[in-house]
């Protein structure tokens, strides 16, 4: 386990943030708001969270990787959340993000949109997740509630996971409608941090809603690759890709530049109540499409189990 320490540079919810942000939102959709605000009680529609607010010691954890996905995967790589809460020194946190389901657990390979309330000397986990698979039955999305079926707070392979005590606070709002650039709303905050900070690392999580529009989502296949994916063209081919119905709510996680962790340094995956859910790759209705996230810069990275042996095949 790696820690960089004065991960966001101390960075507070200032004016000065506020406006980096507006502006370059503002080079890749018609309009765009940025403010700070009191952070909306996520235990209420439409985020339906176990915890109240994003606030609180707020940090990242790169778990694994995708090098234990592809060229072949590695089944025995499993972990816990509540362990991992552990190991970011926030036993408690509470963590969103994503993530790939246990195929230990599932018996399959699945999408998971980590919710989970991680246990506490005084309190129990209590697990919000989702995971998204593809339907035996007619080979669509099959989203449903973890807990629906499972008690543990197990994943696989890899996950980024945005923590933090759950806590209601100032956060940051961002609005964003009619995309007119070609990135995504999440590579788009990324690429204005990076831009701005340079080589210093920053990173921000949390939530956001697709209110308005469609979005292109992909879920893995039930069954691991036979063959080695060796390429982007490899992984494109073998996973399953779904144009999907807003509201949609996201769970991204964003590093503006890898310090030299090997990190994944951005992962959003998405659920929703009708049924659609998985990894978010970018809106397919760019004029009509309205963003509205909470977010929060993060004050420590954690690197937990980096892989020995790695590439950059399959990041997006």
């Amino acid at each position: 386990c790696q820690t960089l320490d004065n991960f966001s540079l101390s960075i507070t919810l200032s004016l000065f943030f506020i406006i980096v942000l507006q502006k370059g939102l503002k080079e890749n959709f018609a309009d765009a708001q940025v403010s700070v605000v009191d952070c909306p009680d996520l235990t209420q529609e439409p985020f339906n969270f176990p915890a109240k607010g994003i606030c609180g010691k707020p940090r990242i954890a790169d778990v694994g990787g995708v090098p234990y996905l592809i060229p072949v995967v590695q089944k025995e790589k499993v972990y816990d959340l509540n362990t991992v809460a552990k190991d970011i020194e926030l036993p408690g946190a509470f963590i969103l993000g994503a993530g790939a389901a246990s195929s230990k657990i599932l018996g399959v390979n699945a999408e998971l949109i980590p919710i989970v309330q991680t246990k506490s000397e005084k309190k129990p986990a209590v697990n919000g997740s989702y995971i998204a698979q593809i339907n035996p039955a007619d080979k669509g999305c099959l989203l449903e509630k973890y807990s629906s079926k499972y008690t543990d707070c197990e994943f696989g392979l890899l996950a980024n996971l945005y923590a933090s005590e759950g806590q209601p606070g100032k956060v940051i709002e961002v609005k964003a409608n009619g995309r007119t650039g070609e990135l995504n709303f999440v590579s788009c905050l990324r690429q204005i941090l990076e831009k701005h900070y340079g080589e210093k690392p920053v990173g921000m999580g949390g939530t956001f809603i697709i209110q308005k529009g469609k979005a292109k989502i992909h879920i893995m296949p039930p069954e691991f690759s036979a063959c080695p994916l060796n390429t982007d063209e490899d992984v494109n081919n073998w996973l399953k890709f779904f144009e999907m119905k807003a509201p949609l709510i996201c769970q991204p996680v964003i590093v503006s530049r890898d310090p030299g962790f090997d990190l994944r340094v951005e992962h959003t995956h998405c659920f929703s109540h009708h049924g659609e859910g998985g990894h978010y790759h970018q809106d397919t209705s760019p004029d009509s499409v309205q963003y509205l996230g909470y977010l929060l810069p993060a004050e420590l990275l954690f690197r937990i189990d980096r892989p020995q042996e790695t590439h950059l095949v399959g990041r997006d």
